[in-house]
């Protein structure tokens, strides 16, 4: 991603959890404190832009039931916005919580943005170490926020400046404390698809090397209709032209069986695989309002062997 996108992409990432937060229920994944890092001028300002965009993101005959800006943002994000972010954010945290019961005791966060968990968890301070991962202009953003909030860290935060294109953010992860030699859990949330197949093989191959067995990751990855889905309300062809409108088109989209080998050269074994008709099921059943699974977007649990 370049820096000067991170920001932006992470402040409408956090826009969307607030939101939900907010407005939206029964909640899928509340976020509680991205409100705290997002000022309330922004969130007029990014609500203004979404309502004024409303017809690229609505091209249905009939605009006339979302005839008001808050019904036509709310539409907006319960479509376009906030589904995978939300969902991927639950499946993740539920399963790092159970991973903790079975002996994980560090959580690097690949691509942090902007994060809350050792916010919302401060119950895991003594328990857990948590490395945030992510680019250096996306760190200083986050740090500015958090000073403006009035956050302050916990002691088991650690800050690691990297750029996964490449094997050199390792070194600094070490630098940090990270204990290769101790169980760790890992996330990987909305960067598979920015990563080309040989940065996302290296990248799994550099965290597992050295992991013991039982240590695991969860990520979200695009299946190989990406390119060629328009989706709800063409909601996939938007999300494709606008990451390549601001600068980090997608680059890599995967058939099951092609990342079920990557993995198994990284020496992981598929534990858990979540469809979008699976996520569909899990986190969207029922439900009256307009939030649903992204197709095309899968989610899997992969366990060192």
């Amino acid at each position: 991603m370049p820096q000067k996108e991170s920001g932006l992409t992470a402040l409408i990432a956090a826009f969307g959890r607030a939101y939900h937060s907010q407005y939206d229920s029964p909640k899928i994944f509340d976020d509680f404190l991205a409100k705290e890092l997002i000022s309330p001028e922004e969130f007029a300002q990014i609500s203004g832009h979404m309502v004024q965009g409303f017809s690229f993101f609505c091209k249905e005959t009939d605009q006339s039931v979302h005839d008001t800006p808050e019904q036509k943002l709310q539409w907006i994000t319960q479509v376009h916005l906030s589904p995978t972010p939300l969902a991927r954010a639950a499946y993740c945290e539920g399963v790092l919580l159970h991973e903790l019961v079975l002996g994980v005791n560090q959580y690097v966060i690949l691509g942090a943005g902007l994060d809350t968990f050792s916010f919302r968890h401060p119950e895991l301070k003594d328990s857990l170490d948590i490395f945030e991962l992510d680019l250096p202009t996306a760190q200083d953003f986050k740090k500015q926020r958090l000073s403006r909030a009035e956050l302050t860290a916990p002691a088991n935060r650690h800050w690691v400046p990297a750029d996964f294109t490449g094997a050199a953010f390792y070194p600094a992860l070490l630098a940090e404390g990270f204990n290769p030699s101790r169980q760790t859990f890992f996330s990987l949330l909305g960067v598979s698809y920015y990563l080309t197949k040989a940065d996302m093989k290296g990248l799994l191959q550099q965290l597992f090397a050295d992991a013991p067995a039982g240590s695991s990751i969860v990520f979200d990855y695009a299946d190989e209709a990406l390119f060629d889905t328009k989706g709800k309300s063409n909601r996939v062809e938007n999300m494709v032209h606008m990451a390549a409108t601001a600068g980090e088109p997608m680059k890599a989209c995967y058939a099951y069986e092609e990342l079920e080998k990557l993995l198994e050269e990284a020496g992981l074994h598929i534990y858990e695989h979540l469809s979008p008709a699976a996520i569909q099921e899990r986190y969207f059943a029922n439900r009256t309002d307009e939030l649903s699974a992204f197709e095309t977007i899968h989610y899997i649990h992969a366990v060192k062997r």
